[in-house]
């Protein structure tokens, strides 16, 4: 194991692993030093002044079959979320239109089902064909995929999956027992095979420690590839969830969490997802020098609230940021 203050980096190649140590000891680092390695490391592979807008449309809410104790979305919990079929393909088009006019890159769907029907599928696939004729990149989130499904996505012209880990393997189960880990693993190989990016990441503040904290960061970094896409959630504590009452995250934990998946996966987006409602602007900024270069653009955020457009506008103006692709510079050497 290196030195704390050093941590080793793995090399180019695909079968280096992070290790739980690697992470944990970026972890420890001073929070000069860890920002100053965050803020290189994006530098490198960003320009650092850009930022992605996202957009997320919830087109099928409630009613999940699921049990993630986070989630306003499950049937077993009485968040007040009540079951709504999915959306019309003209309404998620007009969301899409308004998205791309106040600014978003990308669209992204998510719809609470824990594996789509055949049907559901087709019916999504369209969305993703008529929303990417608009000119935006896209993404779903439509819980676990076989194969075939996933291929009908990519088919479609789907960008991105979204499929998150959640946490740490060994944390996993105090949160979901209805679908494993390896379902979630298994997914992600399904997606990769089709030819569809990945966006997978995981929430922090379930009343996780530090260590399960960085299990989480190295298992993302350690899949080949890590994806290009990873969404840091602070925990919305949601009202009749079972974690309602969990101890809010230390918001320089948070950050220091943002800046370690920096270093971790150096070419991903790294996305400030859920909680920005309840970050000031000084939290945000330093999630942004811990490069954080990806944020979620809009009034909701699925059925929780999400900073509102003119704040966000604001706020980066006064950073002296733009709207922007987020596409890694190509590196000499570089393959990770």
């Amino acid at each position: 194991m290196p030195p704390a203050s050093k941590p080793a980096l793995p090399s180019a190649k695909g079968t280096a692993l992070w290790t739980v140590e690697d992470i944990a000891a970026l972890y420890e680092l001073p929070f000069p030093t860890l920002m100053h390695r965050a803020q290189t490391t994006h530098g490198a592979h960003f320009d650092p002044t850009a930022i992605q807008l996202s957009s997320l449309l919830s087109i099928k809410t409630g009613g999940c079959p699921e049990d993630c104790a986070y989630c306003s979305q499950s049937a077993h919990h009485d968040s007040g979320v009540r079951p709504q079929p999915l959306m019309p393909l003209e309404d998620v088009l007009a969301a899409a239109r308004a998205a791309q006019a106040a600014g978003a890159r990308r669209f992204c769907m998510g719809a609470a089902w824990r594996s789509p029907k055949p049907k559901q599928v087709a019916a999504v696939a369209r969305m993703v064909a008529e929303v990417k004729a608009l000119g935006l990149e896209t993404c779903v989130t439509l819980g676990m995929l076989d194969g075939g499904q996933a291929r009908s996505l990519a088919d479609a012209g789907l960008d991105y999956y979204n499929h998150n880990l959640d946490t740490s393997p060994e944390f996993y189960g105090r949160i979901i027992t209805t679908r494993t880990y390896q379902d979630r693993l298994d997914t992600l190989r399904h997606v990769r095979d089709a030819g569809i990016k990945v966006c997978c990441g995981g929430i922090v503040g379930m009343g996780e420690d530090r260590r399960t904290r960085a299990g989480l960061i190295a298992q993302l970094a350690n899949l080949d590839p890590y994806p290009e896409s990873v969404p840091i959630n602070n925990l919305m504590r949601v009202a009749g969830t079972p974690l309602h009452g969990a101890e809010p995250l230390d918001p320089f934990e948070f950050v220091r969490t943002i800046a370690v998946a920096r270093i971790a996966m150096p070419r991903a987006v790294v996305r400030l997802s859920a909680g920005r409602e309840h970050m000031d602007d000084a939290t945000q900024a330093l999630c942004f020098l811990a490069g954080a270069n990806s944020i979620f653009y809009g009034e909701a955020l699925l059925t929780t609230g999400n900073p509102r457009v003119e704040a966000d506008r604001r706020l980066l103006d006064f950073l002296g940021m733009q709207a922007g692709d987020a596409v890694p510079a190509e590196a000499a050497g570089c393959t990770r």
